[in-house]
């Protein structure tokens, strides 16, 4: 019998990687696909916006999972038509060819993001939180999902919310990649924007596993929030850092890196998706700082 075949695509980007790791353990034959070259293994390369190509790819891969990772995930992205393009649409391209051409699929993981819900005056933030996104980004997620919908009665799709993640690999236009490179580098000084924003922060290989999770438990047509259910200053993250550093930085506001519309508290729940998946936990937070530190 013939190993299942998963399809990533963003393979090349940060996620890509850990979730190939995640899904090749769990016996999986995975493929990449991605707008630009690359060397990896079993790696097509199709941009969102190519019909033909992406339905050349799907009937050449036959996958039986697909995991969407590809999208511009950096909310200060200076191009906000960009969101739309390849966020929503690009994804709408995806779906149309797999429903075009893909003969077995068993599920599609489509990452949406926590940042759909904006300012929710909620304590902790369920799947059933009235989404109220505050920037394009999340609008466009948001709109991702409900074209998703149009879907559902053709393909086996599942839709998860991410809140904040990171790990070794992710660049340093992301907050806490730039917090720990100055630790790294043993900097005396950081400039950052707003220290009272509290976020629910991953590990990227916790998240992967809970993609993987969800791919397998095929939990079709369901909305899942993948966090740790903890949120999270920017001053606590300091902490932790210089205890893992062993010295004190000096930490600057600059009002340049203080974004317009920043969501201040996110902190979810991720009793659904412990539902279906039993035995996923996640990482504390000082330990993968610590990891990122090391690396």
């Amino acid at each position: 019998m013939s190993a299942p075949r998963a399809l990533i695509t963003g393979l090349a980007g940060f996620t890509g990687h850990y979730m190939a790791r995640e899904l090749e353990h769990a016996g999986y034959e995975v493929h990449g696909l991605g707008s630009g070259p690359s060397p990896l293994t079993n790696y097509h390369q199709a941009d969102l916006a190519d019909h033909a190509g992406l339905r050349a790819v799907i009937e050449a891969v036959q996958p039986t999972a697909v995991v969407h990772l590809a999208g511009i995930a950096f909310v200060g992205h200076g191009d906000a038509e960009a969101f739309y393009r390849v966020n929503l649409v690009g994804t709408r391209n995806l779906l149309a060819a797999l429903a075009e051409t893909a003969k077995k699929l068993d599920c599609i993981l489509l990452a949406s993001s926590a940042n759909v819900y904006g300012n929710s005056a909620d304590a902790v933030i369920t799947e059933d939180t009235l989404p109220d996104p505050a920037n394009d980004y999340a609008v466009s997620k948001l709109a991702m999902e409900y074209m998703a919908r149009l879907w559902q009665d053709k393909l086996p799709i599942v839709i998860a919310r991410p809140f904040n993640y990171t790990g070794v690999g992710q660049t340093e236009n992301f907050l806490l990649p730039k917090i720990v490179s100055h630790f790294k580098r043993r900097a005396p000084q950081i400039e950052l924007g707003n220290l009272d924003v509290w976020r629910d922060f991953s590990d990227v290989r916790a998240v992967a596993a809970a993609y993987r999770g969800l791919v397998q438990s095929k939990a079709v047509g369901r909305t899942f929030n993948v966090c740790s259910g903890q949120a999270t200053s920017l001053r606590e993250v300091i902490a932790m850092m210089e205890a893992i550093a062993g010295y004190r930085i000096d930490v600057q506001v600059n009002p340049a890196f203080v974004r317009a519309n920043e969501v201040k508290t996110l902190t979810g729940s991720a009793e659904r998706l412990q539902g279906v998946l039993g035995d996923w936990r996640g990482i504390p937070l000082s330990d993968t700082l610590g990891w990122m530190f090391l690396a």
